[in-house]
């Protein structure tokens, strides 16, 4: 199964993407991590993407598109894959028909998770990590017991640059332009879904599957 699953920051395409791909045995590649993975090792590419990520830009086309094919041609995808901020533009959703279509697979699925403006802001604006185990918090959803500390391993928590409110405003104006005519570009194909994500987590996930079930 091959799922893309894209809407604006904070829709909780990370949370639901994990869920999903425990649930259907396949796996999560999420193209934030990713990133994040390249620029925290200083890769050649990872440095060339701090740049935009710290802007609250999209990193470059180039950049992505080449580490996306390795990932869904690695033997660990051979069950299928749920992409997860990928693709983020026209541009890449073409490069991405061009790469399945070159290693014969196909999309079953492409939902959208769709979401207010400023549920958004709350919810990218509240976001907290360990800086030693990498766990997450949230300041009103999901507090730690002592501020400032993890629950886990006592590490320092602290916010992304990409998640300071003035950030999260440039980066929904990018979304707007940028991933917005992504609705546009998959809505006439049969396998498209949407699924109102301004509700609860749970609730969100049971509709992703019935969803996901439903296209495939």
């Amino acid at each position: 199964m091959h799922i893309v699953l894209f809407g604006p920051p904070g829709a909780g395409k990370g949370t639901q993407g994990d869920r999903l791909a425990e649930a259907f045995g396949i796996i999560h590649i999420a193209m934030g991590d990713l990133l994040r993975k390249a620029v925290t090792d200083q890769t050649s590419l990872g440095l060339k993407a701090k740049a935009s990520m710290d802007a609250g830009k999209f990193v470059p086309d180039d950049v992505v598109i080449g580490m996306i094919e390795e990932r869904i041609t690695a033997p660990a995808a051979a069950n299928g894959f749920i992409l997860d901020g990928f693709p983020r533009n026209v541009v890449q959703a073409e490069a991405l028909n061009a790469m399945l279509h070159e290693h014969d697979l196909d999309l079953d699925c492409v939902v959208f998770l769709d979401v207010s403006e400023n549920l958004l802001v709350e919810r990218l604006s509240g976001r907290l990590l360990c800086r030693a185990c990498g766990f997450g918090f949230h300041r009103h959803y999901s507090p730690p017991r002592e501020e400032g500390r993890c629950d886990r391993c006592g590490g320092e928590l602290y916010q992304r640059d990409d998640d300071r409110e003035d950030v999260i405003v440039q980066r929904l104006h990018v979304y707007q332009e940028q991933t917005a005519p992504l609705l546009d570009y998959y809505s006439h194909q049969p396998f498209f879904r949407t699924v109102s994500a301004d509700i609860g987590v749970d609730e969100v996930y049971k509709r992703l599957v019935l969803a996901i079930k439903d296209a495939g």
